[in-house]
Order: C-alpha cells, then structure tokens, then sequence
C-alpha cells in the first residue's frame, strides 16, 4: 500500500500593506517638502507622523485623500490608488471649537461619516445607519452625546464625536491631522486612546500627525519624521534620540526622557510641546 505523502502545511499569505508609497516625491514649484521615500504601514499599526511645520505633514495625507498628486513615484490606499472620496479612509481633522450656536447634534455628525461616501442619496439602508451610528457612538464613550448640540459640548467632547465619525466606516486607514490641539493633556490622552484602541481592535492603520508626541508615545510603533525634504523611519527609540535628530537638522539637538515624557530642545521653536498651525 503507498502512504500518502504528508499534507504540506498551509502559509498563510503576507498581509498587504494598508498604505504603501514607493519612491514618493512631492514639490511645490521649485521647493521639495520630501522625496525618495518608501513607506509601508501594516494594518493596525500606529504611525506618528512629526517634524516642524511646513515639512509636509499635512500634505502627506492630502496624497492619501486623493487631495493632492504627487510629483513622482506612488501611493496606495487599501491596496487600491489613492483616490478622494474613498470610504477605506477614516480622516480626523484639526480641532477647532465649534461656535455655541451649531445645533447639528452628536449623532448627526457621526452619521456625516456615512453619508459622506453616497452623494446625493445618503446612506440608504436606515436601520443599519443607525446601527453604525450607535456603535460608534459607544466605541469613544460619546452615546450621552448622540442628542446634544455640538455647540454645547467641550472641545474634548466634540473631539470624540470626529473619532466616531471617523470610525463609523470601518476604514481600513485612519488619518489624523493634529487631532490633540486645543485640548488638554487629560482630552490628549483619551482621545490618543481611542483612536489607538479601536484602530487596532479594527485593524486599521492609524497615521497621526501631530506636534504632541508624549501623549502619543505609549501607543506608537514608528515614527516617520520629516524636516526640510529629508526624513527618517523607525521606532520612537531608533528616531527620537539625539543623534538621528540631530543629522535631521543639521544642528545640535538634545533629547532627553523626563518623567516619562520626551523633551526635545535645540531645533529652533520646533520642539513638540508646540501647537503649530495647519501647514501647506
């Protein structure tokens, strides 16, 4: 009798990058903010994006939007091109403090995470958007919210309801632009947790620009730090030391750990205790 031959084991294949650029170039006229840069960010990662302003931060996930084309190479989203309006893209804009007179309500705002992916017609299945909704809702711990006019709520408050409505969606890519500013280090840190907690519970990469790296710190896997066209991707430890952010530079930087937290002293006023404004 002839044995049968062993069953060879079963390898799973490779997970695709969620994001992915190959050798990325983006220029203004004459002025390059980066090029050359090669980027993969698996599903689930967390990845802080940081360095001064104007360094192309911001720009980056306006090539992820499908905002903006780059100059060379390319870029894809969910193993697709970039594209505006793609609905594997969760996007969490820069806070800003809504006037106290906006009556849109919590779940209303949520809901727009939805909505925003079916022009004209919204998203026609009404029970599942409400379900959707709710579950989101509870994901950042804003359920008490769903009624209430945005206009009512604290920044941290309103700040949770753009977590939700980023995540409504199920993205397979989560985009934050300065999510932290104008809150305080305790909204910094909850927000910061939410958006680590349900990326990775949903598997979505996360690319979070921001200028506050402490209350991030915990959550990061790698940081891709960008200054005057060149950049560096790694670990929190292999790029936030003095030595790397120093050739960055091109000046003496110091880095140092205190109380947990990073301090960064010596590139000008561009350390990460600073708020900057929305860069080009």
């Amino acid at each position: 009798m002839t044995a049968k031959p062993e069953t060879e084991p079963t390898v799973a294949p490779p997970t695709a990058p969620a994001v992915r650029l190959r050798d990325a170039a983006l220029s203004y006229g004459s002025r390059t903010l980066w090029s050359g840069l090669d980027l993969e960010v698996a599903p689930g990662e967390f990845l802080a994006v940081l360095g001064p302003n104007g360094s192309g931060k911001t720009s980056l996930l306006k090539v992820l939007l499908g905002l903006q084309s780059l100059s060379a190479g390319s870029v894809e989203v969910a193993g697709e091109p970039a594209r505006r309006g793609s609905n594997r893209i969760g996007y969490i804009p820069q806070q800003r403090a809504l006037e106290a007179t906006v009556t849109v309500r919590g779940s209303d705002l949520v809901g727009f995470g939805l909505d925003g992916h079916h022009w004209g017609v919204g998203f026609r299945n009404r029970r599942e958007r409400k379900r959707r909704v709710a579950a989101a809702l509870r994901a950042v711990e804003a359920t008490e919210y769903a009624r209430m006019p945005l206009g009512l709520l604290s920044g941290g408050e309103q700040q949770r309801l753009r977590v939700a409505q980023a995540l409504v969606s199920d993205p397979s890519v989560l985009l934050c632009d300065e999510p932290l500013l104008s809150l305080d280090i305790a909204h910094q840190r909850k927000v910061s947790r939410l958006i680590a907690n349900q990326a990775r519970q949903t598997g979505a990469a996360v690319l979070f620009v921001t200028h506050e790296i402490n209350p991030v710190l915990p959550l990061v896997d790698r940081v891709l730090y960008l200054v005057d066209g060149r950049f560096r991707v790694g670990t929190p430890d292999e790029v936030m030391n003095s030595a790397t952010l120093s050739e960055l530079y091109r000046t003496d930087v110091e880095v140092a750990r205190v109380g947990g937290r990073l301090v960064v002293a010596g590139a000008d006023d561009h350390d990460h205790h600073v708020q900057g404004a929305e860069e080009a």
